[in-house]
């Protein structure tokens, strides 16, 4: 009990450390391109609320916060932020004016130290890999759900899908030319797949389908409940069940069942649950080598219904994936703008609801450092959390680094400041409209924290897909 307190408490600051790197690294960039142009400079801080530690050196106030949440740079003579960083203590009235260049420099730095330690992080994954899963690496079905959309459009396990949406598809999961996003980007009542079965390329038109949520839960997303490809890989044998007893190990390759070759271990408990008082025979592959093996379904400990006592490795065989750094930059770009096309969408179904804050980064970040090889996947995810705090900051809107350079644009067409009075309300009014967004998208994050989970679980039982086969 105290060692896995001490490993939460050490996951959540390795999660606090690597979160606010990229917050403090992202206002480094807006800091020192301000130094450099000559701007003044109120204050830098780490962290926000009541400061437990601040100097003053060469005029600039340097503090450390009470609350780990990023952190920011004070500079007046750029836009007023009040709302955020508290009423500045020099009159901005009194200081002197700066060119609109100087300006955009300072702005676009931020939002280049972001995409500079992107690459920096990319350098290092590339130099150790990141683990990938079966799904990353393929776009064959392993298994299709009964009564699913796909089922009724005539899709099968084997099928190799070429394009989804009349767009290619290299991959099952993940955010670029891939089956799911494909699936739940489109807006037509019917989604295209183009299938190779057999040496033949065929055509089906799937219609997908939405589980229904609560009102205070996040909506759900299109699906038509398929999954990828993965090898039948089994992980552990209950002792003394008809696994073990049949001879079953770790390690172990399920290639099919009763003669009927499978392409997920779903298929295996799908079987068991329409014939729980029949034996099945077994295909394995153990090191290479085929054999057979019957085992009869029982009722065991803990059990509803009659299993065979073998837990699936959860994401079949794992490798190690060394991506070159500007590819990962560059699949980074495309993610961030895919996703930011689909939230503008007005028929998407993808909404402002389904992005993430604060707390849900957090929870991404807390549930990869508990893997076998989190930090290589912590790596991994904050080349992408770099770029998309590059991009949405670069976005034209005021409070943000993007608004900062359309405000000067408009400076230098019209050839003086835009009055301070009107500066203040339009700044004031979008950084109410922000920090209004980040409450609203807290809301949902919190919702997916285990224990309020469980909560509205019991409150809330709404229709929703199947779900995953239990262990066999």
């Amino acid at each position: 009990m105290i060692s896995h307190a001490f490993r939460v408490l050490f996951i959540v600051l390795e999660v606090i450390v690597l979160f606010n790197l990229l917050i403090v690294v992202h206002e480094l960039g807006h800091f020192l391109a301000a130094r450099w142009r000559g701007l003044f400079i109120e204050g830098f801080g780490v962290w926000f609320g009541k400061p437990i530690w601040k100097k003053t050196i060469n005029g600039v106030q340097y503090s450390l916060g009470s609350l780990p949440f990023g952190g920011f740079v004070k500079l007046p003579q750029l836009a007023p932020m009040d709302i955020i960083e508290g009423k500045a203590d020099m009159e901005r009235e009194k200081l002197p004016p700066i060119s609109a260049l100087d300006k955009i420099i300072v702005a676009v730095a931020g939002p280049l130290f972001s995409l500079l330690l992107a690459l920096f992080f990319a350098v290092i994954v590339y130099a150790v890999g990141h683990p990938v899963s079966e799904s990353d690496l393929t776009t064959v079905i392993g298994y299709v759900e009964k009564d699913s959309p796909a089922e009724k459009a005539g899709l099968l396990a084997g099928d190799k899908i070429l394009e989804v949406d009349g767009k290619k598809v290299v991959r099952f999961s993940g955010m670029n030319d891939s089956v799911m996003w494909n699936v739940l980007r489109s807006e037509e009542p019917t989604v295209p797949f183009k299938v190779e079965r057999a040496g033949q390329v065929l055509p089906f038109s799937v219609t997908p389908i939405k589980a229904e949520t609560s009102g205070w839960r996040r909506k759900s997303v299109r699906q038509v409940m398929i999954v990828a490809a993965q090898t039948a890989l089994i992980d552990k044998v209950v002792p003394d069940s008809p696994a073990s007893a049949a001879g079953l190990k770790h390690g172990d390759v399920v290639t099919g069942y009763n003669g009927i070759k499978i392409y997920h271990p779903d298929a295996v408990g799908k079987f068991i649950d329409a014939h729980p008082n029949e034996p099945i025979v077994l295909q394995l592959n153990r090191d290479g080598a085929l054999s057979e093996v019957t085992v009869l379904p029982k009722l065991m400990e803990g059990k509803k219904t009659p299993r065979i006592g073998i837990e699936w490795e959860a994401n079949g065989r794992m490798s190690v994936a060394h991506p070159q750094p500007f590819e990962q930059v560059f699949n980074s770009v495309t993610s961030t703008i895919n996703t930011i096309t689909a939230v503008a969408s007005p028929k998407s179904d993808v909404k402002l609801q389904h992005l993430s804050g604060p707390i849900g980064i957090g929870r991404i970040y807390y549930l990869l450092f508990q893997s076998e090889n989190g930090w290589q996947l912590a790596l991994w995810f904050s080349v992408i959390l770099n770029v998309n705090l590059a991009i949405l900051n670069m976005l034209p809107i005021p409070v943000l680094d993007g608004g900062h350079i359309v405000l000067a644009i408009i400076e230098s067409i019209r050839r003086k400041p835009v009055n301070i009075r009107v500066l203040e309300l339009i700044q004031t009014g979008c950084a109410v409209l922000i920090i209004g967004y980040m409450l609203y998208v807290t809301f949902y994050d919190a919702q997916d924290l285990p224990f309020i989970r469980n909560k509205l679980d019991k409150m809330d039982t709404p229709s929703a897909p199947a779900k995953p086969t239990p262990a066999p």
